[in-house]
């Protein structure tokens, strides 16, 4: 069972997707509002969903066409980073200027420290949605996606829902020096959450979750890659204890779990390209980059 935000009007309306992509307009206000919901009542949200749309009539629109919003409201988003052998040799790539032999760097070591990296990612306002359009950096040559599994928590930090992001990055700012990492990582429009949210409670196995990356320039597909969570070095929970860890979390932080789809070494967006990122039973969350 899915979790959608879309605008009708003047209305946001939360909504529930079915497997079979039936969707149906929920009372709730919010994802907040539903799963607190469920706890007054002693019930999991998709016990809720299903009461709710037991004997209710489904929309009639297909979903994916409506005008989408961020799933979930998230306040804060975080990103762990150096999370699959992928990322790894992209990041000592960028940090060594592409020489082989340049023998151990930090990102080695924290690929294998019981630390894992994790850094902060966006807030709300720096945030987009489906359909969205995210920003290149002006001063950056060489910018790509990050396609990555997002574990949306409360603030006790329970995982409730999986979602898609993208953590756009400059690849050259990060690889001049690890201190410039907030620069290669924040600005305006760098993060993209959706279309949904899974629910945890329906979801059979995050560590076994295709994910594809397609970039389309000129209607003309540049970059088609695919991977699978189970490469994922680190487990989900051991990520999420760090950074609660002496932290405050809110209802609706998103941690972003890091990429294993990474473009070619000489690829860079461009604006007009259109980011397509596919994960199975979440959905493909879509937009287009603009300067």
């Amino acid at each position: 069972m899915r979790l959608i935000q879309f605008q009708d009007g003047v209305r946001k309306v939360l909504a529930a997707v079915t497997d079979d992509e039936a969707f149906f307009a929920l009372q709730d206000k919010d994802v907040w509002e539903l799963f607190r919901r469920a706890e007054r009542l002693g019930k999991t949200p998709l016990e809720i969903i299903n009461a709710d749309i037991a004997d209710g009539t489904p929309l009639e629109e297909e979903w994916n066409t409506l005008e989408l919003l961020s799933p979930v409201d998230a306040p804060e988003v975080w990103a762990a980073g150096v999370t699959y052998q992928r990322s790894r040799e992209a990041r000592n790539y960028e940090a060594t200027g592409g020489k082989a032999d340049a023998g151990s760097t930090f990102y080695d070591l924290v690929y294998d420290a019981e630390r894992p990296e994790l850094f902060f990612k966006s807030t709300s306002a720096r945030t987009v949605g489906p359909g969205g359009n995210v920003k290149l950096r002006s001063d950056s040559t060489w910018q790509v996606p990050e396609p990555e599994l997002g574990l949306v928590l409360n603030a006790a930090g329970d995982i409730v829902a999986y979602t898609i992001g993208n953590d756009m990055s400059c690849r050259d700012i990060e690889g001049e020096n690890p201190l410039y990492l907030p620069q290669a990582k924040i600005w305006k429009q760098s993060c993209s959450i959706g279309p949904a949210i899974r629910l945890a409670e329906t979801t059979q196995d995050p560590y076994d979750l295709d994910m594809r990356l397609r970039i389309y320039r000129n209607e003309e597909a540049v970059v088609d890659i695919a991977a699978n969570t189970g490469l994922l070095k680190r487990r989900l929970d051991e990520l999420v204890s760090f950074l609660k860890r002496d932290n405050l979390l809110f209802d609706g932080t998103v941690l972003l779990t890091g990429t294993c789809l990474v473009p070619p070494d000489s690829f860079t967006l461009q604006p007009h390209d259109r980011i397509e990122i596919e994960i199975k039973h979440i959905g493909t969350l879509i937009n287009k980059v603009i300067a």
